[in-house]
């Protein structure tokens, strides 16, 4: 059985769909009787090939991106060349030249599966430009897979196709959380102190600059782990508020954010917009026994991380919440302590890797019966 992913990009770019990417190619490379490919296009630059632990890898030449979306002409040479070859092809979505290469060059017999990450958001005008195709692909698809029933649910588009959507919630290799870390936390606790963390690209939809409004009125020290095109103006408000003390941004990012992840007291998840589909970070957090604050999205956010039993969740974009929040599990060690314990217990009963492999495999098997 030959399966090919197609999605924008691929690591070691950086992102979380990218890391669902890999670990689904991986898994099934894994198995004798399949052979696991992926097309993507570069970020920048010429055509290029590899083999990355048993998974093909074709990038697509790029002159760049416009709109979050690579320009790339070479793709739809290379999708029509390869999706011939494959028993079963699986598009991550939301990926207009995907749609438009499919509705141009493939086989409409060809058994085609999607995974559904995110709406698109903030591009109105560019939405409704490529909603059709969009909404064809669902309409020929043999099944949606959705990181969560809420995301199917709350969705515009989804919620005509509820009937073919499958929730496989995400899931993280437990075994890498019960590593001996405690050198690595110690350095990080004598550099830094206590401190909250947050993890995730410098972008509108994180919503970090409702978070740094929220720490003028509340306790701790928050570190941020990410880069991204709001790094100037969130270091500006940073220090035209006093917060230089408080609050650090990590832009070289870590190898390993495990010793990240269990020095800190919790993770703090402040998305702000629909964009922000599931947050893996959550499930990494909570694998190491650390509790939440997330935000009531129309999204999977919520449903990853629970309210009052592995962390707190509070509406979207109320900053006095968010602050309460924070002061809470700051100031409250034993509360702080149950809902870590119950968010590991919660990550070891749902979000394992395990888990998520063997639910997608099996779903992928009888697609192409």
């Amino acid at each position: 059985m030959k399966l090919l992913q197609i999605n924008k990009l691929y690591p070691p770019h950086l992102g979380g769909i990218e890391n669902v990417i890999r670990d689904i190619a991986e898994s099934v490379a894994t198995h004798s009787a399949w052979q696991s490919d992926v097309l993507v296009c570069q970020e920048k630059g010429k055509r290029a090939t590899e083999k990355i632990n048993e998974v093909g890898v074709y990038r697509a030449t790029s002159f760049g991106r416009l709109f979050s979306l690579p320009i790339s002409l070479d793709f739809f040479s290379l999708f029509k060349k390869m999706t011939k070859n494959y028993d079963l092809i699986l598009f991550h979505h939301p990926f207009p030249l995907a749609s438009l290469a499919r509705f141009l060059f493939l086989n409409k017999k060809k058994p085609l599966a999607i995974w559904y990450h995110s709406d698109i958001v903030r591009q109105k005008i560019f939405y409704w430009l490529v909603y059709p195709f969009l909404y064809l692909d669902l309409k020929a698809t043999k099944v949606i897979f959705v990181s969560s029933r809420r995301l199917a649910e709350k969705s515009p588009l989804l919620k005509k196709f509820l009937n073919k959507c499958q929730v496989i919630p995400f899931g993280v290799d437990l075994s890498n959380y019960a590593q001996d870390y405690s050198l690595e936390v110690s350095s990080l606790k004598s550099q830094h102190g206590r401190f909250m963390l947050a993890v995730g690209r410098l972008v509108y939809y994180k919503g970090y600059q409702g978070l740094l409004e929220a720490l003028k009125s509340a306790p701790g020290k928050l570190l941020i782990v990410g880069i991204g095109p709001l790094e100037n103006k969130m270091k500006e408000y940073i220090k035209d508020n006093g917060l230089e003390d408080r609050v650090v941004i990590i832009t070289s990012r870590p190898d390993n954010l495990i010793p990240y992840y269990q020095a800190c007291e919790f993770l703090v998840f402040p998305s702000n917009a629909r964009s922000e589909a599931f947050g893996l970070v959550q499930i990494e957090a909570m694998a190491c026994g650390k509790p939440v604050i997330n935000t009531d999205l129309p999204t999977g956010v919520p449903e990853v991380s629970l309210d009052g039993i592995s962390g707190l969740t509070v509406p979207v974009g109320d900053g006095d919440k968010l602050s309460s929040a924070i002061k809470t599990l700051w100031e409250n060690d034993e509360l702080r302590i149950q809902l870590g314990h119950n968010a590991k217990q919660r990550t070891e009963e749902i979000y394992s890797r395990e888990k998520f492999n063997e639910d997608l495999r099996r779903t992928l098997e009888n697609i192409v019966k």
